[in-house]
């Protein structure tokens, strides 16, 4: 177990694949295992891949105080594991939710940031979907045999009638480029699954002015860093537009659209994902 204590003292858990440089990941969620990020595609191949558990999360412990679970507060616990890990600088990648703690942090430590990864990030400083965008990628996929029932789910999901957590499970294909066996395996793992149902209000208390455990909101911020975002071109989960905002906020940013895959690029294309940031790292 790599056990390091966060910015008050609660034990956060991390995992180290690989060896080089260390490209510290931030899972998504809010408050999924850090597991489910693999090896990004095999980005442990030249890389030391740092995966952190955020607190609350996976085998991190939860915090006595919830509110120190905001994304914007969390950006402490990133500085913490920099420290513990003995790196004067470090790559950052944040996936989905955890772009938003990975803005926060490179935001507030940019003397400590080399390069910022954003894979399918939800948005700048909150969830930034773009409704008609979603709406056009998910009737896309009306020719394909799950749609009917995922339609039907996400109906029914915007009505507010229902069991969530089985309808959220009934439109997971439109989170992904090819709805197949290999997206099944890695969609419904229940172990890296969050189990606070607290934790998704907690983590987005961050979004919006006066919010967030240091009172100070987490209004867009842009990081002077080398910035890569990247989207997949049927994220049916939340879109390119998110990552299209946070491209345009960072002066520095590329912006990457993965053809035919969702949410988690580096499964539905390993090979692909893993030369682009490679070669993005290589270069910042």
């Amino acid at each position: 177990m790599t056990i390091f204590p966060g910015y008050d003292g609660t034990a956060l858990h991390y995992e180290q694949l690989g060896d080089g440089a260390p490209l510290v990941a931030l899972p998504g969620g809010p408050g999924a295992d850090a597991r489910y990020l693999g090896t990004l595609g095999g980005l442990d191949a030249h890389r030391r891949l740092v995966r952190l558990d955020p607190r609350g999360c996976g085998r991190s412990a939860a915090p006595a105080d919830r509110v120190s679970c905001a994304f914007a507060a969390q950006a402490a616990d990133v500085e913490a594991l920099r420290e513990h890990l003995g790196a004067d600088r470090i790559d950052l990648l944040g996936h989905s939710a955890g772009a938003l703690t990975a803005q926060r942090y490179a935001a507030e430590f940019p003397h400590r940031v080399r390069s910022l990864v954003l894979v399918t990030p939800v948005g700048r400083a909150a969830r930034e979907p773009d409704p008609a965008e979603l709406a056009a990628i998910r009737a896309a996929r009306a020719a394909e045999p799950w749609y009917p029932d995922a339609a039907e789910a996400e109906a029914l999901l915007a009505a507010g009638a229902g069991d969530p957590a089985e309808l959220v499970r009934r439109i997971t294909p439109f989170f992904w480029g090819t709805w197949n066996e290999r997206a099944r395996a890695a969609a419904f793992d229940p172990e890296l699954v969050s189990a606070a149902p607290w934790m998704r209000d907690a983590f987005y208390s961050s979004a919006g002015a006066g919010a967030g455990a240091d009172g100070a909101g987490a209004a867009p911020r842009p990081v002077a860093a080398p910035v890569l975002v990247v989207a997949g071109e049927r994220d049916g989960m939340i879109g390119t537009a998110p990552a299209r905002l946070a491209a345009a906020l960072h002066p520095a940013a590329r912006l990457a659209v993965l053809p035919g895959v969702g949410h988690r690029p580096w499964v539905e294309d390993p090979a692909g994902f893993a030369a682009l940031v490679g070669e993005f790292l290589e270069g910042a």
